[in-house]
C-alpha cells in the first residue's frame, strides 16, 4: 500500500464540523460591511513579488524570511500574497479607482507566510480586510475602530478583546525619531538581543515591539515616539481619541505599538486578547497615507485593518452559535415507489420553502435503520413516505426532538405544515 499524502504543514483542512462557526463569523462580517456601505473587492492570491518588496519593505521579516516566492515558466518572480493591503492598492491604481475618489472596500480570503506553525499562527491563514481611500481625517479612523467594536458586540466578544492605539506621526517625524532611537540603542548595543541587533539598522522600531522579557526595561526607557510627533499628527491623534471617548469606546494608548509593516503612518491600532497566548492580536490596522504613491499612484490618503479568522473562530469555540446547518427535516423513503416519488416531493418542498434544510435519505436500508439515521442527523422532524403514503397521497410527520408524536397530512399541504413548524424553530 502506498503512503498516504498529508496536507502541507501549517495549511489546514477546515472540516464540516468546523465550517458552521466560520460561516457564522463570515455572515456577521458581510452584514456589517453592507450596513456601513462598504463594497467587496476580490483580489488574486498570486501577485508579482516586487509589489510586496516595495510596499512591505525589503528588510522586514515577511519579505526576508516568510514569503512563498517562486519563478513561473516565464521567469517572472511571483509570490503568494502574505497580506491584502498591497494587492488592494495595486488593484485600485490599475483600475483607476483611487485618484480624487473615495473608496470604501473590503475583501476576504487566504494569505500565506512561511512561519513556524503554532496555535493562532499558520502558513495558510484567512483574513478579512477593510481599506478606505481618499479620506485624510481622523473621522474615518474612528469609523473603522467603531466598526470593529460593533463586530465584537455582534459576535458577543466584547469582553474578550481590548483596544490599543498609537500614532506613528508623519513620514518625516518618524524618520527623525528613528535617527534618535538608533543613536540611543547603539549606545546600549551590548544590552540588545540577537534579533534586536539584526533590526537595529534595518527596522529599529520593531525592537520596541520585542516580547523578550530581558529587553523590557531597556524598551521602557527608550525615547517615546509620541514625544516626537509633528503638530498635525498630534492634532489628528488627539481628535481621534476625543471621538472614541465620545462614542464610549475604551482604549489604551500604547507607545510601543508600532506595527510590523513599513507603510504605516499616523494612526495604528490593535484589538488584542489574553485568551490565545502569544498570538494575542485579533485585529490590527492603521493609516498608510504614502503607500499609494509609493506603488506608482497619485498621493492618496488611506487607512485600513485586517482581522484573522482563525483567531476569531478560536475565541468562539465555546460560544453557543445559531444552528444553520443541522437539517430541519429528514425524508425517510420506504420502498421503491417512495424512493422515486420522494425525490420529486423534496424538490417541490425546496421550491416552496427556500430556507428549509431537508436531508433526503439515500442508499436504501430498512425503515428502522432510516429512522435511526434521521435521529442521528439532528433533524427536528422525520418525514416518512412509504408505499401506503404514496397510494393515499399522505405523508407522516414524526417529531424527533419533542413529544415523538406522529401525524399524517396531505402531501399537497406538507409545505404549509412545515412552514408553521419552521416558524417555531427559527424564532
Amino acid at each position: 500500500m502506498s503512503k498516504s499524502i498529508q496536507a502541507v504543514r501549517g495549511m489546514n483542512d477546515i472540516l464540516p464540523t468546523e465550517t458552521p462557526r466560520w460561516q457564522y463569523v463570515e455572515g456577521v462580517f458581510r452584514r456589517l460591511m453592507a450596513a456601513y456601505g462598504y463594497g467587496e473587492i476580490r483580489l488574486p492570491i498570486v501577485e508579482k513579488t516586487e509589489l510586496f518588496k516595495r510596499s512591505i519593505g525589503e528588510v522586514t521579516d515577511i519579505v526576508e524570511k516568510e514569503m512563498y516566492t517562486f519563478e513561473d515558466r516565464n521567469g517572472d518572480s511571483l509570490t503568494l500574497r502574505p497580506e491584502g493591503t498591497a494587492g488592494c492598492v495595486r488593484a485600485g491604481i490599475q483600475h483607476g479607482l483611487l485618484y480624487n475618489q473615495v473608496q470604501r472596500l473590503w475583501y476576504a480570503g487566504p494569505m500565506f507566510r512561511h512561519e513556524r506553525p503554532q496555535k493562532g499562527r499558520y502558513r495558510q491563514f484567512h483574513q478579512f480586510g477593510v481599506e478606505v481611500f481618499g479620506l485624510p481625517g481622523p473621522d474615518i479612523d474612528a469609523e473603522l475602530i467603531l466598526m470593529t467594536a460593533r463586530l465584537w458586540r455582534e459576535l458577543d466578544m466584547g469582553e474578550e478583546v481590548h483596544l490599543e492605539i498609537n500614532s506613528l506621526g508623519s513620514g518625516e517625524a518618524r524618520r527623525a525619531y528613528r535617527e534618535k532611537l538608533v543613536a540611543w540603542l547603539e549606545a546600549r548595543e551590548d544590552e540588545l538581543d540577537e534579533d534586536s541587533r539584526r533590526r537595529l539598522h534595518t527596522n529599529p522600531l520593531r525592537i520596541l515591539d520585542s516580547k523578550n522579557p530581558a529587553m523590557q526595561d531597556l524598551i521602557e526607557a527608550a525615547p517615546k515616539l509620541v514625544a516626537h510627533l509633528d503638530a498635525d499628527s498630534r492634532d489628528h491623534f488627539e481628535t481621534l481619541c476625543t471621538m472614541l471617548d465620545e462614542a464610549g469606546v475604551a482604549y489604551r494608548v500604547n507607545p510601543r505599538l508600532v506595527r510590523g509593516l513599513d507603510y504605516y503612518s499616523r494612526t495604528v491600532f490593535e484589538w488584542v486578547t489574553d485568551r490565545l497566548g502569544a498570538q494575542g492580536t485579533v485585529c490590527a490596522g492603521g493609516r498608510y497615507d504614502g503607500l499609494v504613491e509609493q506603488l506608482g499612484g497619485r498621493p492618496t490618503p488611506a487607512v485600513g485593518f485586517a482581522l484573522g479568522l482563525e483567531r476569531l473562530v478560536a475565541l468562539l469555540e465555546e460560544a453557543e452559535l445559531p444552528d444553520a446547518t443541522t437539517p430541519h427535516a429528514y425524508l425517510v423513503l420506504a420502498g421503491e415507489t417512495a424512493e422515486r416519488g420522494g425525490r420529486l416531493l423534496a424538490e417541490r418542498l425546496r421550491d416552496a420553502l427556500p430556507h428549509l434544510r431537508l436531508l433526503v435519505h439515500s442508499g436504501g436500508g430498512s425503515f428502522k435503520s432510516q429512522l435511526k439515521k434521521a435521529d442521528r442527523s439532528g433533524a427536528r422532524l422525520a418525514l416518512i413516505l412509504g408505499e401506503d403514503e404514496m397510494l393515499s397521497g399522505n405523508i407522516a410527520i414524526k417529531d424527533l426532538r419533542g413529544s415523538g408524536e406522529q401525524q399524517h397530512v396531505k402531501q399537497d399541504e406538507l409545505a404549509e405544515s412545515l412552514a408553521r413548524v419552521l416558524a417555531t424553530i427559527d424564532n
